[in-house]
């Protein structure tokens, strides 16, 4: 095959940090909190506008707080592990390395007892039918690192009697969420919104308020993970006063992609954008046989990040993403380190349409390159 011709305006199709908004100029940031404090009036107003923008663009129901954490997605997932978990048992879900973390904290360092584990290979999903909501339920939404989702929330009962607590971290903006389904909600700003990373989301339903006022963990809390003084919650952490300090330069970025995604149709628009850059991945696959992707299932399949295999030796792959590299038209498609070897592929919404059409015959070019 002639090397081609046409290149990605943009060759950023990492899995996070992930593409900053198209047209995006760090110069149109609004600054005015740089060096100032963000406990002044402004810094307050500015990260208050965080979770009320975020709750309002997504939708959520009335009584889910919405607050900025430390740590990416991580820090929040984890506040919520060590601040909810114990009064009931668990069941873990895990299909790739993230919720593989989740059950190796909570079975080794909250040594929890009574924890039920259901796992998958990559490219699979554990049976969602045998989990028990009588439990505690952790899970991620959707498989960074495989491109394996839950297909939708059917699985997920109104009536259960645990807490349903979802790192959704490469889902959010992308992805319809059943949030009455969801009790915690977890994800970073460098995800689908292109933003900085360092800092997290935290939603927390009135399901998930209550177990924080009526609980009290047996092990010690370290004060980054504190929701609660006095037995009550920390309201402050939801209405713009975070635990510890944040970047106001990251809060800027972060309401500029906020603003980007109401100009582009809000949520409805962020998804579709996401599901229009996967179709253009699955009409290349159903044309070439020797690429794959690693969900099994189509329903299952990720439209962000977008997990593929070849049929090539796990060398040879790596030579692939090195050379798309190379040649300025993909940078960072290597599969996550845990996974099966093969490509990822971001198809959030800040990823343009044109340059993953733009990237298919690279991907075919230089494929036909290693394989010689």
């Amino acid at each position: 095959m002639t090397k081609p011709a046409r290149k990605p305006q943009i060759p950023n199709f990492s899995s996070g940090p992930c593409a900053k908004r198209p047209g995006y100029d760090v110069a149109r940031l609004d600054l005015r909190a740089l060096g100032r404090s963000h406990r002044s009036s402004l810094g307050k107003a500015l990260l208050g506008a965080c979770s009320t923008e975020t709750a309002r663009i997504l939708g959520l129901p009335a009584g889910y707080r919405v607050g900025t954490v430390p740590a990416s997605d991580t820090g929040a997932v984890e506040m919520a592990l060590w601040s909810l978990l114990g009064p009931r048992g668990v069941d873990m879900l895990a299909w790739e390395s993230f919720g593989s973390g989740w059950v190796k904290d909570v079975v080794q360092q909250l040594k929890l007892q009574d924890v039920t584990r259901h796992e998958a290979d990559y490219g699979l999903l554990p049976d969602l039918s045998k989990v028990n909501f009588d439990h505690d339920v952790v899970f991620t939404w959707n498989g960074t690192t495989s491109g394996v989702r839950v297909p939708n929330g059917d699985w997920i009962p109104d009536n259960r009697a645990g807490l349903t607590i979802c790192d959704a971290t490469s889902a959010i903006f992308a992805m319809d969420m059943p949030w009455h389904k969801l009790d915690v909600i977890t994800w970073s700003w460098q995800k689908v919104l292109g933003g900085e990373g360092g800092h997290g989301m935290l939603v927390l339903s009135p399901r998930a308020v209550e177990r924080l006022e009526s609980y009290t963990p047996p092990w010690p809390l370290p004060k980054i993970f504190r929701l609660t003084s006095g037995g009550k919650l920390m309201e402050d952490i939801f209405a713009g006063s975070p635990i510890n300090t944040p970047s106001m330069l990251c809060v800027a970025d972060y309401l500029d992609a906020l603003q980007w995604c109401d100009r582009v149709g809000g949520l409805a628009g962020t998804i579709a954008r996401s599901q229009a850059n996967l179709k253009v991945i699955e009409d290349f696959v159903a044309t070439h046989p020797w690429i794959h992707f690693l969900a099994q299932a189509p329903e299952t399949r990720s439209n962000t990040s977008v997990c593929l295999t070849l049929d090539l030796p796990a060398e040879q792959v790596k030579a692939l993403a090195k050379l798309l590299e190379a040649e300025g038209v993909a940078y960072d498609i290597a599969a996550y380190k845990d996974a099966p070897p093969g490509l990822r592929i971001w198809c959030g919404a800040t990823v343009e349409q044109s340059d993953l059409q733009a990237l298919m015959p690279w991907v075919e070019w230089g494929y036909g390159q290693v394989r010689g």
